[in-house]
């Protein structure tokens, strides 16, 4: 359903008023009608694919599909080479699984399009299928996918998350990435949260929502509380997307920094939502242990990426 939604207007059309038996060539009507409700295509496209076929609804079908494809790709050779700098960070967590993901574009413009962030949303359930397939006897079970991992990810329709990129491509007009994932999975009584910034106000939940934005974070969290307090562990999370800690911290090993806007462990920071305290002092408050966390951003640079540069520089002075 992902591949008609995104390449709907992406086959190339000319506007058509459809004015009975006679303007449709002949062509059952019932066919053409059934054929647009079931793929989504154009009025005019669905009349070829059926003039090519004989009215052969199947046929036209897989024909419609296939251009698409084709299309796609094609568009998608063109463009690989444009730089991707723009982007969205996608946050999904459904019961004891989550998974964040990063996907990127050129442009901001496309970036807001909800085509783009349908896709998003795609990726996401995707890796998270991923993880629902994963079976540990721990408490804490963590995947990364890169780029190339992503890409050959079979979707239930057995195509690749690589083949819906490139027809992402072809109805957007621009070049776009999947660049990474990481998914999370937790036993026993640990929990999940996630946040993506900026995020939508009044929201009263986001189970089973994928959150997006330009920043990110999934926390795991354990908590003596029987009441789940959303809002308490969606801070979490900002002070975190917010203050980019680099390490939870340990109480009898790490010290708080002399200079509190310098401080890099989470659990001596100063608490955005109130500077009075540090995290770790609302933590404590509400029974609450940080067990593990990640954060991505938009278009940071990460090992990986640093080490392609350096290749890349590396390969030009020679």
């Amino acid at each position: 359903m992902l591949l008609q939604k995104i390449f709907t207007r992406a086959l190339h059309s000319t506007r058509q008023l459809y004015a009975g038996s006679g303007a449709s060539g002949g062509l059952e009507k019932s066919a053409l009608a059934a054929l647009r409700k079931k793929t989504g295509y154009t009025f005019a496209n669905c009349k070829k694919a059926l003039e090519k076929h004989n009215n052969d609804v199947g046929l036209a079908e897989k024909w419609l599909h296939e251009q698409a494809q084709t299309l796609g790709w094609s568009k998608a050779t063109k463009v690989a080479d444009r730089a991707t700098a723009q982007g969205l960070i996608g946050v999904l967590i459904r019961g004891n699984r989550g998974a964040m993901v990063e996907l990127n574009c050129e442009t901001d413009f496309v970036a807001r399009n909800d085509t783009f962030k349908r896709f998003v949303d795609h990726v996401a359930c995707m890796c998270l299928h991923y993880t629902d397939l994963t079976d540990f006897d721990g408490d804490l079970w963590k995947l990364g996918f890169d780029a190339d991992a992503l890409k050959n990810l079979r979707t239930e329709e057995g195509r690749t998350l690589g083949d819906h990129l490139a027809l992402l491509i072809g109805a957007i007009g621009e070049n776009a990435t999947i660049r990474r994932a990481l998914c999370f999975k937790v036993n026993n009584d640990l929990r999940l949260v996630g946040y993506a910034h900026p995020a939508p106000t009044n929201v009263g939940t986001t189970e089973g929502i994928t959150q997006v934005g330009k920043y990110g974070a999934i926390v795991a969290y354990r908590s003596t509380h029987n009441l789940l307090d959303f809002e308490f562990h969606k801070s979490i999370c900002q002070q975190i997307v917010g203050m980019k800690p680099s390490k939870i911290g340990e109480y009898d090993k790490d010290k708080p920094a002399e200079n509190k806007d310098d401080e890099t462990c989470l659990i001596h920071q100063e608490y955005l939502l109130d500077a009075d305290k540090t995290v770790g002092e609302a933590l404590q408050e509400h029974n609450c242990e940080i067990v593990d966390y990640h954060r991505f951003e938009c278009g940071e640079q990460t090992e990986r990426s640093l080490e392609a540069i350096i290749r890349s520089q590396h390969q030009s002075s020679n």
